[in-house]
């Protein structure tokens, strides 16, 4: 018995198998604080690729441009159909090593405990909900000691079978469709430099969700604070009553802050967190950085409120150590946006429906390029890709959802050309 959504599902799936396992083994690490764009040179390489390959299959006008975003348009056969665009991000994240990636494709899975090669690597059914669903998929892991990178070129791989299809199956109505592939989106600047006025489409979809269905038009609001203190040096054999340590201060900062909730393990759902994701520095200067998260703008302000105070609090108690406390936005909850063109989640649902695949509505505990596109004016939603355990060396892939989500985006594309 077929583990495919549909026939369609099962036909784009071996050109997809490849592709992908093409993609996973190109190191497209995306890098904090980068100079340039995009951050790391890996990422172009990919982005070559993928503009010779889609030229390979049709699209004559595939470019790279100076950012390292690719472009690209399959043009309609259905008249005054609205240009419609599908968007993935080509950088994976640097929460996890990420070079040297050897992807492994266990078939047929039969559940259990799939143990990896390197770094002691275990996948176990009873951690993983999603993994004991997937009985007689063809999964696709690292060997252990890597992430796969499943997020997102289990969307780059979607998208380009999808569009491999349409150009091979002409017969099939189809609008204008502009493509995107987009560097860095993992280190918040996917968007960034993203030519809205080239792109010319209607609305988008990015594909960069992860389980069996889910179709998400709301996003975190998200920002990162970075606060940089500056202590008083001085030789710690003579260091009475006169050192300040900056790194202690810091320290005492991350600490101070509520570890019982407003953090990434103790929430769910619509629960907001305050999260530190670096701490550097010496007795002379320090730094410490989070991201702050909450899908209510005014809950997401109250949170970095939290954290200024906790601040001035562990600075009343070292009155000679001073800091800089800078708030810096990175996206916006999507969902007013998209709201306001309801055909744009409409036809996913029709196109979900076709593929006989009930869509999973709920928020995206984090977000997408599709989150500062939207807000500027280009309502774009998620659509799942089939990748799991997402920023992890435990990161897998399903062949049968990866396939689901390219015959989601075939049928798209059919129902937006009814329109």
């Amino acid at each position: 018995m077929s583990v495919f959504t549909s026939t369609l599902a099962e036909r784009v799936a071996p050109d997809l198998l490849d592709r992908f396992i093409r993609y996973v083994q190109l190191d497209t690490q995306s890098q904090v604080d980068r100079v340039r764009s995009p951050s790391t040179p890996g990422q172009l390489d990919l982005a070559r690729v993928l503009v010779s390959e889609l030229k390979a299959i049709g699209l004559d006008d595939a470019e790279l441009d100076q950012h390292g975003y690719v472009y690209s348009t399959l043009p309609g056969n259905v008249e005054a159909a609205p240009v419609i665009g599908w968007i993935a991000h080509l950088d994976t994240s640097p929460d996890a090593p990420g070079a040297a990636v050897k992807p492994l494709v266990h078939r047929n899975y039969q559940g259990g405990v799939i143990t990896l090669p390197l770094a002691g690597t275990r996948l176990v059914p009873e951690q993983m909900p999603q993994l004991e669903q997937k009985l007689g998929h063809d999964l696709v892991t690292s060997s252990g000691d890597t992430l796969l990178g499943a997020d997102d070129k289990a969307g780059v791989a979607a998208i380009m079978a999808a569009l491999a299809h349409l150009a091979a199956h002409p017969e099939l109505p189809r609008p204008t469709l502009r493509i995107a592939f987009t560097p860095d989106e993992e280190i918040g600047h996917g968007a960034t430099l993203f030519d809205l006025p080239r792109f010319g489409a209607r609305c988008a979809y990015t594909v960069d969700g992860s389980r069996l269905g889910e179709l998400q038009d709301e996003s975190f609001s998200a920002v990162e604070v970075r606060v940089r203190i500056k202590g008083v040096g001085v030789h710690p054999g003579f260091a009475t009553g006169k050192l300040v340590s900056a790194l202690r201060v810091a320290a005492q900062v991350v600490a101070a802050l509520p570890t019982d909730r407003l953090t990434p393990e103790t929430t769910s759902g619509r629960e907001g967190f305050i999260h530190p994701t670096f701490l550097r520095g010496d007795t002379e200067a320090a730094e410490a950085r989070w991201i702050v998260r909450d899908f209510d703008d005014a809950l997401l302000e109250s949170h970095v409120a939290l954290l200024r105070k906790t601040l001035d609090r562990v600075l009343a108690a070292s009155p000679a150590a001073s800091a800089d406390f800078e708030v810096i936005d990175q996206y916006p909850n999507m969902r007013s946006h998209i709201e306001r063109d309801p055909d744009v989640i409409t036809a996913a649902e029709e196109a979900f429906a076709a593929e006989g695949i009930k869509p999973i509505r709920e928020p995206i505990r984090g977000g997408t390029d599709g989150s500062r596109l939207s807000a500027m004016g280009l309502p774009t939603p998620n659509i799942f890709d089939g990748g799991y355990e997402y920023h992890s060396v435990r990161e897998w892939a399903s062949v049968q959802d990866m396939a689901a989500a390219a015959a989601v985006l075939v049928r798209l594309a059919g129902a937006w050309a009814a329109r």
